[in-house]
Order: C-alpha cells, then structure tokens, then sequence
C-alpha cells in the first residue's frame, strides 16, 4: 500500500501502479484532478482523504480582510507547478472583487524563489499576504513566515503549521485530522476492502488560527469577534 499526503504524490503513485492500494490524506480536488471517479466511488486503487476545497480560499480571504479592513493591495503567492495553482487563484480573484482587493500575483517554485518575490512585493507596495497551499511552502513554512515578518506584511496561510512556525493567521482543514483518519482507510484496505468501492471523505475539521505573537510585532490588534472564533490562539 502507498500512503501519500498530496495530490501531487497522489499523482505520482497513479502514474507508477494502476494496481497497489493508495490512500491519499490531503488530496485537492481528487474528481477534478481525474484521481478518482468519483467522491461517492472512487474506482481504481485511490480513496482517501481530500483537502483545502476552492470555496476554503475565498473564506480566507474573507476573515483576513477582518483583521486587515484597510488594506487595498494583498500580494498572493502560489507555485505555477501546483495543478490547482490556477482554480485557487481564480477563487482569490473573485473573492478580491467583492472585497475590493488588489492583487499581485508571484510564483515560486521553490526556496531559491522566495527572497525575490519578497522583494517585489516590497517595491509593488504590497500591504498584506495571502499564501497558497503547496507542499513546498509547507516544507519552508518557517523561512516563509521570517520574511513575511522582516517585511512587515500581515499574512493569511491555508494550515495550522504556518502559524506554530510563527505566521500570523491560519484557516484551513486539519492535516493531523486527515492524516489520522487516513489510518482507517489503511486498516479497512489491509483487511481486505478495495479502495475503489470506500467513499472519499471530505474535511470536517477547519482550523482558524492566531499567532498574536506575531500580530503584536507587527502592531495589529486583532479584532475580538476573530479571537472569540479563533480554535486556538497562540500567545
């Protein structure tokens, strides 16, 4: 069996075997990324878990706007190499429109990346940041969230560990919680169950979450209808 944690892995693992068990347990879009058939019958060998869904980014942005109302100019970050780069920012556009919002968007790739597209953000007088999910920037969420802060940008960011790597505010599903139900899905297959006829289950815990830390070095008082929604708000 193959447990894999992205779409991206999930892919890899489909190209390699038509034929092994593979459990995804963060997987974005699954049906539109062609992983499966279906939520409700997946077929083949992937079931599993997805994830962030594109309704998910627009709340983001949404309750970002809550902690920062005035700002006009949010810098968006994604990886051009991430198959639903393109679904999310579309999502971020239309949510921007409604918000009055402008966007800069920048890519990057990887960690060779980061340094310039914080550059430009800087010189396009960007006031704020929205960060994209993407296993790369999960990986170096800690170097995303010290450039964020050494440029004094607020920034949004789709899971919990971004903020515990000091990123100022989260909403997103939980990949602990998906990761843990994704052990069901390993237990069911090795008992005998094909993975083609198991449901894909969808997130059913999000996570809204506040480093006040980081909001106090940044001078932002958060406002309390965000803290009292907050799940956890780390001091």
């Amino acid at each position: 069996m193959i447990v894999a944690p992205a779409s991206q892995n999930v892919l890899a693992a489909k190209q390699a075997t038509r034929t092994i068990p593979i459990v995804m347990a963060n997987s974005l879009d699954p049906v539109g990324t062609g992983l499966v058939s279906s939520l409700a019958r997946p077929g083949g060998n992937v079931t599993g878990l997805s994830g962030l869904s594109l309704e998910t980014v627009g709340k983001q942005l949404e309750l970002f706007k809550e902690i920062v109302p005035r700002v006009s100019r949010v810098a968006v970050l994604g990886n051009p190499t991430n198959q639903m780069y393109p679904l999310w920012l579309g999502e971020v556009k239309v949510a921007a429109r409604s918000l009055r919002v402008q966007l800069q968007t920048l890519e990057a790739r990887g960690p060779d990346d980061f340094e310039r597209a914080f550059v430009a953000m800087t010189r396009e007088r960007a006031a704020a940041l929205f960060v994209l999910g993407d296993g790369i920037f999960l990986l170096h969420r800690t170097r995303i969230a010290e450039l964020a802060a050494k440029h004094r940008l607020p920034a949004m960011y789709p899971t919990k560990e971004f903020a515990d790597a000091g990123g100022l505010m989260v909403y997103g599903a939980s990949l602990r919680d998906n990761f843990r139900r994704a052990a069901a899905y390993v237990d069911k297959i090795l008992k005998g169950a094909k993975p083609g006829d198991l449901p894909v289950q969808q997130p059913t815990k999000f996570e809204l979450v506040i480093n006040l830390k980081t909001a106090k070095a940044l001078g932002l008082t958060i406002p309390q209808s965000i803290l009292t929604r907050a799940d956890e708000v780390i001091q």
